[in-house]
């Protein structure tokens, strides 16, 4: 933001040199870039954070400098001279989108004359590199520089039935701004439009064919409020930026808009002449009230370490536009509503940055004691802290991709959603502008590009968000974790079932087939925990590997992270061992090849009793002519153990044929011998 030093003396009285200004500024938040002078003057280049538009013009600037300064702040307030004939005689305002225009005022003067701006006028607008163009557009820069807020003056003569109408963009409607440039316009755009056409791109632009110029008469005076995402989301569409819409994407004061326009027409009654009609016209929402803070004292003490005085905290407070509503008995706390140019006052803390940053960063002693606070990780947390843990054990390092995929990515792999995908009006990379469905596209394409640069060993996780779109309202945004591996699809699956053991060592991850054209056919399952679905393995099929230009065996893995956070036990428990020894049973049956070994498991532990002690997977064997046609033989060993003695081989025995006879019964096993 640049600032006339001779400018800005006209609200506040400063004595402090430019460098002492600077400085002050600087510590209080507003950090200088540079100054250079320009004749008597100095143009003050101050950086202006996102959060603070209400610095975007001379009056905000000085009302920083007479708060640093403790000096007064002197702001006029216009009262232009309006004829006997009421502006709803002469024009009329129709707005049809109120949620992308919340509020426009209109003021007409007839009679101006177009001439030159006069040199005091041209000397504040060259020393901040603004061109001079004619009187009335020259006010009009300089109203929005001296308070932010942005105004445009229409040729009042050349517009169609001398009405206007602010309404949303029809699709491929054609526009001429006043750069002379045309552009196509599209729904979500706001235009000021008179009877036949746009006159206007609301917020970002004014159009040539009302363009002010040396034959107008008469003018009309916008002021309004837009919607700041969609200015923001027009002028990147369009690539038309402004300082409009510069201002306007941060949100102004709703409260000062009136203000502006009626000092915009105070000057032009001034400089070009003219009759101004009796009133505004106004149409749209009335200003939101603003919600009161309650700032505790004794927060002052604890976040920043000293006490301040609560004369000096009112003082400050005041001189920052806050009006105190009421200080609590025995000053323990100050109640105050935050003034309608600063939006970004809405907490307490805002409360102590705003008092913290006035009395002075440099007037709190270094070596101050600050009590801390003991913050806890969340269950969330923690789980993802295991989670990694055990990825990065498992030899996977963590990536990290962007959100957004191109159509290509979004259709190969959506497991989640038939839906179709969000897609952003602009691209964040080129052709990227879908939101993805899931993350395995964009780790198989990083995949590839380690391949690419000859990196051998590329294992992959990632945990992010995807966005899986609903029938109304927001998306859903479920947190994912993904794999990419260069493991096979049982080790990849036994990566996946270690992790959930330790996240809950009574948890069972099942596995039921799955297809996908991504995956290769009986390489490939859905995973499930508790009969709920935990999410996808397998491994990338020949048409896949193409797709993805992969070279390698490639196995990947989506999981709901929120799935996981259900089943964890945070609390470690112990169970005490029992001191005596343990006995195996080897088991070989032959079963369908429908029977899958989940479910061959399920029957074991159920017919085993207590004293199993767990089941190891051994081999599958296949032979059509030993074994016969279809059929396969599950190799697995039981092991038993007793907690009150010794399990003699005797019990182990009875357990085993319980075990068989329970697989025949359920599953048409048969002993192998």
């Amino acid at each position: 933001m640049l600032v006339s030093w001779n400018w800005l003396k006209q609200y506040v009285p400063l004595t402090v040199s430019v460098e002492e200004f600077e400085r002050r500024l600087t510590l209080a938040g507003l950090n200088h870039e540079e100054t250079t002078q320009q004749g008597s003057d100095f143009a003050i280049d101050l950086e202006v954070t996102s959060n603070r538009p209400d610095c975007l013009g001379h009056i905000g600037i000085a009302r920083e400098a007479a708060v640093v300064f403790n000096t007064p702040l002197a702001l006029i307030d216009p009262q232009p001279v309006e004829s006997s004939v009421a502006v709803s005689e002469l024009s009329k305002v129709t707005l049809n989108c109120p949620a992308l225009c919340y509020r426009y005022t209109a003021r007409v003067i007839r009679g101006v004359k177009i001439q030159s701006s006069p040199p005091w006028m041209l000397d504040r607008l060259a020393t901040i590199g603004i061109a001079a163009i004619n009187n009335i557009v020259d006010i009009t820069n300089y109203v929005l520089l001296e308070c932010g807020q942005p105004l445009h003056a229409f040729d009042f003569q050349r517009l169609d039935g001398r009405e206007i109408f602010v309404r949303e963009a029809r699709q491929g409607e054609k526009f001429e701004a006043i750069n002379h440039k045309s552009y196509e316009l599209s729904p979500g755009m706001c235009v000021i439009a008179d009877r036949t056409r746009p006159v206007a791109l609301g917020g970002v632009m004014g159009g040539a064919d009302t363009e002010v110029g040396n034959a107008t008469t008469d003018v009309l005076i916008e002021a309004a409020e837009f919607d700041p995402l969609s200015i923001r989301t027009t002028a990147r569409k369009l690539v038309l930026h402004s300082d409009s819409s510069y201002r306007f994407e941060r949100g102004l004061d709703p409260n000062g808009l009136d203000w502006a326009s009626r000092r915009c027409c105070e000057l032009i009654l001034e400089l070009a002449g003219g009759q101004l009609a009796a009133g505004a016209i106004d149409v749209g929402r009335t200003p939101p009230a603003r919600e009161p803070i309650i700032l505790r004292l004794s927060q002052l003490r604890r976040i920043l370490g000293i006490d301040i005085d609560v004369q000096e905290v009112l003082r400050i407070l005041t001189a920052l536009g806050n009006k105190i509503v009421r200080t609590m008995p025995t000053n323990e706390a100050v109640e105050a509503i935050p003034p309608s140019w600063r939006r970004d006052l809405t907490r307490e803390i805002d409360l102590v940055e705003e008092v913290a940053r006035i009395h002075g960063y440099d007037a709190i002693p270094e070596d101050v004691s600050v009590p801390m606070s003991i913050s806890s990780r969340t269950d969330r947390d923690r789980v993802l802290g295991k989670v990694r843990e055990s990825l990065v054990a498992a030899g996977i390092d963590e990536a990290m991709t962007i959100s957004v995929v191109d159509e290509g990515l979004s259709k190969a792999f959506s497991p989640w959603t038939d839906a179709p995908p969000i897609t952003a009006s602009t691209p964040i990379l080129r052709g990227a502008d879908q939101l993805r469905r899931s993350l395995v596209p964009s780790l198989l394409q990083t995949r590839r590009v380690n391949e690419a640069i000859g990196n051998l060993r590329i294992e992959l996780f990632e945990i992010a968000r995807i966005y899986l779109p609903q029938a109304s309202g927001l998306p859903d945004e479920p947190l994912m974790l993904a794999i990419a591996s260069g493991g096979d699809y049982l080790a990849t699956k036994g990566i996946v079932e270690v992790m959930v053991e330790r996240l809950n060592a009574a948890a069972t991850v099942e596995a039921f087939d799955f297809e996908h054209s991504l995956l290769t056919p009986g390489r490939a399952s859905e995973l499930r925990l508790g009969g709920k679905r935990l999410g996808f393995v397998g491994e990338v099929a020949a048409c896949g590997q193409k797709l993805f230009e992969l070279r390698s065996t490639t196995t990947i893995a989506e999981l709901q992270l929120s799935m996981l956070e259900e089943i964890a036990e945070l609390i470690p428990r112990s169970r005490e061992l029992s001191p005596y020894p343990s006995v195996a049973r080897d088991l070989n049956l032959v079963v369908d090849e429908r029977i899958r070994w989940a479910d061959l498991l399920d029957t074991v532990q159920s017919a085993a009793g207590s004293d199993l002690e767990r089941v190891e997977y051994r081999d599958t064997y296949r032979d059509p002519q030993r074994l016969g046609a279809a059929k396969k033989s599950q190799l697995f060993s039981v092991i038993l153990r007793k907690t009150g003695g010794t399990l003699t081989s005797a019990e182990a025995d009875v357990v085993r044929d319980k075990v068989v006879a329970a697989c025949a019964a359920a599953h048409g096993a048969a002993l192998r011998v």
